[in-house]
């Protein structure tokens, strides 16, 4: 089966060696609101909303650039990860591909869903924020543990 969609092989071993320490420092980051001073820039932004002054359209603002620097990495390794091809990429496991990612969009949506109807104000914001990666991240853990499941099937049947 053709894949010209898919990244080479050896591109999901640099998605992972980028996505695990993003992972880390991201949910640390969040955990402690930790924002180290060398990352406060001034930068150009398309709107800035700042809430006790004047709202504008393009200009520059300081901010700390702590939270793009890490959804950018985990973005880009996500989808490293996900849609690199496996070692022995074949039918079944295009097959298996498709299944995760309508299982993670069901997944994904059912959960804003929810937060649609019983979240509200930052905790909603929240779930937005952490909504824009789940995904990719429910893609490639069911991708994964089906990959997994079909490769102690087939031991067991040697």
């Amino acid at each position: 089966m053709k894949s010209n969609y898919l990244f080479p092989h050896r591109f999901k071993k640099i998605g992972w060696f980028i996505l695990i320490p993003t992972i880390i420092i991201g949910i640390l980051s969040v955990i402690s609101e930790w924002e180290p001073p060398f990352l406060d820039v001034r930068v150009f932004a398309l709107f800035i909303d700042d809430f006790g002054g004047k709202d504008q359209l393009m200009g520059f603002a300081n901010n700390n650039i702590l939270n793009e620097i890490l959804g950018v990495l985990m973005i880009v390794s996500s989808i490293l990860v996900a849609f690199s091809k496996e070692k022995n990429e074949d039918e079944f496991i295009a097959n298996i591909r498709l299944k995760s990612l309508v299982w993670a969009t069901y997944w994904n949506y059912g959960i804003l869903l929810v937060a649609f109807l019983l979240l509200y104000d930052f905790s909603f914001y929240w779930v937005m924020v952490f909504n824009m990666f789940t995904i990719l991240i429910l893609f490639i853990l069911k991708f994964n543990w089906s990959v997994w499941k079909l490769e102690k099937l087939t031991e067991n049947e040697e």
